[in-house]
């Protein structure tokens, strides 16, 4: 059912890169949706279809729920037209198919063999539609012993040898303050959609991106593998430095602690110019990325006798002169205030019908000539069914209240 009106034109005017092509989202949480929120962002028209009565559990989720409604869901939603459909019954499967039919590409991230169970697997949809893009996001992919298995971010971190890095190394792995695992795969879907596309334009045809998170988190570990294949290395979890990566660390200053990264030679040498100790860069112990590499705590501690002796925006300034990256760890409330965010748009405001001006992270990348755009925050669930099932379906007013007494919108 509708929670509100729908709207009598497309919502989404976006004249972004990716403006003219349709995507369905039968996604929830965060893997799926975020890989079609990045579509969306750069102008592709989103359909984000929810069953009736079982709406993505991600517009209860969030620590801060004001009137009720999720900041996570109102920013993953963004520039997306939402629809019920229970794809569970034939006329559901038929309307969607009828969807797939003038759509580009498909984005789900139920468990494997859910969409075969439905009748709507990509022998299916492909028959309807021999273009359209599916990318199927899942814990551990479409094939292999553990496909079947559920696979949320934390696991698939654990599964793609990320989560063993991360935090100190004399305590259990840490995680990230964010699904890290579901956006690194939604990323991947995103990547993958696009590449298909162009393989589309070449060939006409259509192919399935199958996203495996923990594969999208294995991406992410650079060389872990192979230094353990040659050398029998293994990383470990090393804090706030990649051992023998120095100097690159959090230092205490009189009033807080910022993040100087001066590994590279020539920018140590500024370091040292900065701190009024050009002789360090000299120093054989110092003079080169690997012996730094090998007094790295004997480094940081130099570094920070210094830095402890000045305010944070002392050092700042003092690095900015030399042409040392520095910089304070922020929060939210310097994001709205930080001059850089604003000349840059970092952060969009969009109006939203219950809450008024609402921010969010705007759209990346950047592009100069079709520049991506937040058009809206999050909808209603069912908001847009008018849209879908009247305007692109075409189904008349007696069909629509049929599907709507049968439970199938």
């Amino acid at each position: 059912m509708t929670e509100s009106s729908p709207p009598t034109k497309p919502l989404n005017t976006a004249t972004g890169a990716l403006a003219g092509l349709r995507v369905i989202e039968l996604g929830q949480l965060v893997a799926g949706p975020f890989c079609a929120q990045m579509l969306g962002d750069h102008g592709a028209e989103v359909i984000k279809i929810e069953a009736p009565g079982q709406p993505d559990p991600l517009r209860q989720w969030g620590q801060v729920l004001p009137q009720g409604l999720s900041m996570w869901f109102a920013t993953t939603a963004r520039n997306k037209r939402c629809a019920t459909l229970n794809l569970r019954v034939p006329a559901g499967r038929d309307a969607l198919l009828r969807l797939a039919a003038i759509s580009d590409v498909l984005v789900e991230n139920f468990r494997p063999g859910t969409l075969e169970k439905w009748g709507l697997g990509y022998g299916a949809l492909s028959a309807v539609n021999p273009g359209l893009i599916l990318v199927r996001v899942s814990g551990y992919g479409q094939t292999g012993p553990a496909a079947s298995k559920a696979g949320y971010a934390a696991v698939g971190e654990a599964f793609g040898g990320l989560r063993a890095l991360m935090g100190e190394a004399n305590r259990k792995p840490s995680r990230a303050g964010i699904s890290l695992g579901d956006t690194v795969a939604g990323l991947q879907g995103a990547i993958g959609a696009l590449a298909a596309l162009e393989a589309r334009r070449r060939t006409g045809r259509g192919q399935v991106v199958d996203v495996a998170l923990y594969e999208s988190v294995l991406a992410l570990t650079e060389s872990l593998v192979p230094d353990f294949q040659q050398a029998g290395f293994v990383r470990q979890r090393s804090g706030s430095v990649l051992p023998k990566i120095a100097p690159s660390n959090i230092y205490a200053c009189a009033d807080g602690e910022v993040v100087i990264a001066a590994n590279q030679d020539s920018v140590f040498a500024r370091l040292a110019e900065a701190m009024g100790e050009p002789g360090l860069a000299s120093n054989p112990r110092y003079a080169t990325h690997q012996a730094r590499g090998q007094v790295q705590i004997e480094l940081d501690e130099l570094i920070e006798a210094w830095s402890r002796q000045r305010p944070m925006a002392e050092v700042e300034t003092i690095c900015e002169a030399h042409g040392v990256p520095c910089g304070r760890l922020i929060g939210p409330a310097d994001m709205m205030g930080d001059p850089h965010y604003r000349a840059r748009d970092a952060l969009s405001q969009v109006e939203h019908p219950q809450l008024g001006p609402l921010l969010m992270p705007n759209v990346t990348p950047k592009l100069s000539e079709t520049p991506g755009a937040v058009n809206f925050a999050g909808r209603p669930t069912g908001a847009d069914n008018g849209y879908v099932f009247e305007q692109l379906l075409g189904y008349d007013a007696a069909e629509i209240e049929a599907l709507k007494a049968a439970g199938v919108i």
